[in-house]
């Protein structure tokens, strides 16, 4: 559950229906909601939020001093800071993802992207707003991942961090110098990481995990990571565990729940899904082929 935050706690209480939730990295929260017909009124919210438009939202509703004013529809994007008092009427279908995450979480990015950590720290409120790469980050990573799957922590994580770098970058009131990241990871550091991830490929490894066994923030050690391997952090640590899983599915007679474990995946059929997108092919059809051949 996400208790701790109070636009969440609040949306419970009103008709918006949870779709999916989960808490990731030092405590930021994902929602999938829907909801309609409804009125909803926020004030001193604990954190800042990022919401998304997903589907319909066409008769969302603000309270202004001019009064009622629309302009949602998909991939329109409200992004409320904290300190943010809004009162909604949400008249027509609607469907959106929240973000929730607080100072703490922007401080602890900037102090690692720009070794810099501002005494204050505040976002621009954003209503209705389009911008394409948040979209990007939304609709490619986390709609595109199963939430409650453990092998897919990696690439949520890593979404997270690019959206929240994009915000303090475009949406705070301080300036952020462009950080350039020149080079990649020495030869002893992927080494030593793919070998961490090859002893590891059973467990929901972080973003956070490799990058401190690389010695680096987050931020660097993704784009460093990317430009020694060829492909992002999340992308290899899949790749790995296909590759593993097909290796057990031609050599072993381990049933195909114990391979999807045994590489990190915390269901049957998202591992069957991943497997076929990757491979054209079932887990259980490639077993029945060279049952048969």
């Amino acid at each position: 559950m996400i208790e701790s935050y109070r636009l969440f706690d609040n949306l419970r209480q009103h008709r918006a229906r949870l779709l999916d939730h989960t808490q990731l990295e030092a405590g930021i929260g994902l929602a999938s909601w829907s909801n309609r017909h409804d009125r909803i009124h926020q004030t001193d919210a604990n954190h800042h939020t990022l919401s998304l438009y997903i589907a319909d939202g066409y008769e969302s509703y603000r309270k202004t001093a001019g009064g009622w004013r629309n302009g949602g529809g998909p991939d329109r994007l409200c992004l409320m800071p904290q300190a943010f008092e809004s009162v909604w009427d949400i008249r027509g279908p609607l469907s959106f993802v929240h973000l929730y995450f607080t100072d703490k979480h922007l401080r602890r990015l900037a102090e690692q992207t720009w070794d810099r950590s501002p005494a204050e720290l505040r976002l621009d409120a954003r209503i209705f707003a389009e911008d394409p790469q948040i979209t990007l980050l939304f609709r490619q990573f986390l709609l595109a991942c199963n939430w409650q799957d453990s092998s897919d922590r990696l690439a949520l994580g890593s979404a997270v961090t690019l959206l929240l770098n994009h915000l303090l970058k475009h949406y705070s009131t301080l300036r952020w110098p462009e950080v350039q990241v020149r080079g990649g990871l020495a030869p002893y550091q992927l080494k030593r990481l793919r070998e961490y991830i090859d002893a590891h490929l059973d467990q929901p490894l972080r973003l956070a995990d490799l990058a401190a066994e690389a010695g680096l923030s987050e931020y660097h050690f993704a784009r460093m990571f990317k430009q020694s391997q060829g492909q992002a952090p999340h992308q290899y640590l899949l790749q790995q565990r296909l590759q593993r899983a097909e290796r057990l599915l031609r050599e072993s007679s381990e049933s195909i729940t114990e391979i999807a474990l045994r590489c990190g995946f915390s269901s049957t059929s998202h591992f069957s899904n991943r497997f076929r997108q990757a491979r054209g092919i079932a887990p259980s059809a490639l077993r029945q082929a060279l049952r048969r051949s």
